[in-house]
């Protein structure tokens, strides 16, 4: 039926007959002449349809938006009064010979044609609808910058050596931080299987199978509280390579980062991309993702208030679990004081117990030249130093904060980035970043947990030594920040199972739970692990980056609310008695 793609008809082709097929984009009578914008996933053309032509004609008089039909036609070129430089194809149109109409549409329950417009829609009008969502050229366009995204890493991926392996989806509940998805076994009556929230041991099998370099663009499964980049199923891009060091697997991934930037943006990222420590993220930044496009950073200044009068600077100050730390926001000596309670309330959400400042209005002329109910407790000496420290300039302002170290930089973390973006900070471009240097255990109230996951390869390898002190020691672990937006991380697995048994000590399992929950790795670690290490990226943030986008429902095909449920087939449903009979499953109802 169709010859050509709508957006592929250009001036080569004047003189020539083509047949296309689409939606009927717009379509207008102007009395002598009818012009139908014709539309499919590749672009719009013009169509002119000749009143000379009767059936034609009479046709186009019918057609309305999204009626579904087939042109054939010729190319002509426009006159240079009608050129439309917007479009591809702005330069020719198609002088119908012959309409067919293929389906006709109902009335819309939104427009399409008018991309402009969809922001008045609600979006779960747009989620019941969304094979007509995807229908607006701004949604088409994501997909379509998917599928090549995904195209360029599979390209990079496979010209270096890594083999795409499928792994299960039926698989065995396992503790990695979220909540397992869970699926009954009819066989095994009473037994379930879990999704996977990652396939991290089987990645890990395939090297001990001698694989050496595994990829997998794969489906994952986690069952938490949904945000705008969080999905419960998500597409990850996993690697896992053999026989290298951390730093070999982060110059390669930087590779293909850059391969896959130039190749589908044309854009050129650093090389090497910077690197931080977790320690100095959260020192400067309050974030183990920091947004580098922001310049503003915390500064500690608790060695200059220990002495000071003001109580709660100098008993946090003393204290090696708390911190006192300050951020200046260059020109914000014009803050009202409502903005300034508005950003009192938004580090007390994350914890502090309240935001000083320090207006600077004229640095010469000392005391008289500030504003700051801290100034009855601090000298000028006390604040000079300050001053020199964070390098404050006239018509600044000094927040601070001080309180436990995590709360502290929390706090001014995410003040940080309010500032940055409420006061168009943001330096343009693209920033990645490496994280490394990872704690790898976390307290908790019952005792200690892992950091990334259990299977991370610590820095310390005497077990005695691990064991002893958790606090202190550091993990193989990697981030990879975009603009403030975690894309992925990995890490050196444990490939001695040694190392792997104290790990699950430390973090509170015992030999029985070892075994009953991971016992098919352990058993796998005796028989010639060779080292191995690898990194997993989030396809739909890193398209949802690549495309402008807000969220990552915007470039994923058919997304969940942000209840976990599908709008267009009403998933999840309630299941038959008798389903619920075959799998032996009583539910038990709120």
């Amino acid at each position: 039926m169709r010859t050509h793609y709508c957006g592929e008809v250009s001036e080569s082709l004047i003189d020539k007959e083509v047949t296309i097929c689409g939606w009927v984009h717009r379509c207008r009578n102007l009395g002598g002449l009818i012009f139908i914008d014709l539309r499919d996933r590749q672009g719009i053309v013009q169509i002119v349809v000749d009143p000379k032509r009767d059936e034609e004609f009479r046709i186009a008089e019918t057609l309305h938006s999204e009626d579904v039909i087939s042109i054939k036609g010729r190319v002509n070129p426009r006159p240079v009064s009608m050129v439309n430089p917007e479009m591809i194809t702005g330069k020719i149109e198609v002088v119908a010979q012959k309409i067919s109409i293929l389906n006709k549409s109902d009335v819309l329950p939104f427009p399409v044609a008018e991309d402009d417009k969809i922001g008045n829609v609600n979006d779960d009008m747009r989620l019941k609808y969304r094979y007509l969502d995807l229908r607006r050229s701004s949604m088409t366009k994501n997909l379509l910058l998917r599928h090549k995204i995904s195209q360029v890493l599979r390209h990079f991926l496979d010209n270096n050596g890594f083999v795409d392996v499928e792994t299960p989806f039926l698989t065995k509940t396992t503790p990695e931080g979220a909540r397992d998805y869970l699926v009954p076994s009819r066989v095994h009556s009473g037994a379930f299987y879990a999704l996977p929230q990652s396939p991290q041991i089987f990645k890990q099998l395939l090297m001990m199978s001698g694989l050496d370099r595994y990829y997998q663009i794969v489906r994952c499964f986690r069952d938490e509280d949904l945000r705008a980049d969080r999905q419960p199923e998500f597409t990850q891009i996993d690697i896992e390579t053999s026989f290298m060091d951390q730093n070999s697997i982060l110059n390669l991934i930087e590779e293909m980062l850059r391969e896959l930037f130039l190749k589908v943006l044309g854009v050129v990222l650093p090389n090497p991309f910077p690197r931080l420590t977790y320690d100095e993220a959260m020192s400067r930044f309050g974030s183990d993702k920091p947004d580098l496009r922001i310049p503003l950073e915390l500064v500690d200044v608790a060695d200059l208030v220990e002495e000071v009068e003001f109580k709660v600077f100098a008993s946090v100050a003393k204290d090696n679990k708390c911190r006192v730390a300050a951020l200046r926001l260059p020109n914000g000596s014009k803050l009202s004081n409502k903005e300034i309670d508005n950003y009192t309330k938004l580090v007390g959400v994350h914890g502090a117990k309240g935001l000083a400042h320090i207006k600077i209005l004229d640095l010469n002329a000392g005391m008289a030249g500030l504003q700051s109910s801290l100034l009855k407790f601090l000298d000028l000496k006390t604040l000079t130093a300050i001053f020199e420290r964070v390098g404050a300039k006239d018509d600044d302002i000094i927040f601070f904060v001080a309180d436990k170290a995590e709360v502290v930089s929390d706090a001014l973390g995410a003040l940080r980035l309010k500032l940055g973006h409420d006061y168009n900070l943001l330096e343009g471009g693209w920033r990645p970043l490496w994280v490394v240097d990872f704690p790898m255990f976390m307290k908790t109230e019952t005792g200690w947990t892992f950091m990334h996951h259990p299977f991370t390869s610590p820095v310390e390898t005497d077990r005695i030594k691990l064991k002893a002190h958790p606090e202190k020691i550091l993990a193989h672990a990697y981030d990879m920040v975009l603009n403030g937006i975690e894309l992925g991380g990995g890490s050196i697995r444990i490939h001695n199972p040694e190392i792997q048994n104290a790990v699950f000590e430390i973090i509170g399992f015992d030999f029985k739970t070892a075994q009953e929950q991971f016992g098919h790795l352990l058993t796998a670690l005796k028989y010639g692990c060779p080292p191995h290490g690898g990194i997993a990226f989030g396809l739909d943030r890193i398209v949802m980056l690549m495309a402008g986008a807000s969220s990552i429902r915007e470039v994923i095909a058919f997304p969940k609310t942000q209840t976990a449920t599908c709008l267009l087939t009403n998933a999840p449903s309630v299941a038959s008695e008798r389903q619920l009979k075959e799998l032996g499953i009583a539910v038990v109802k709120k």
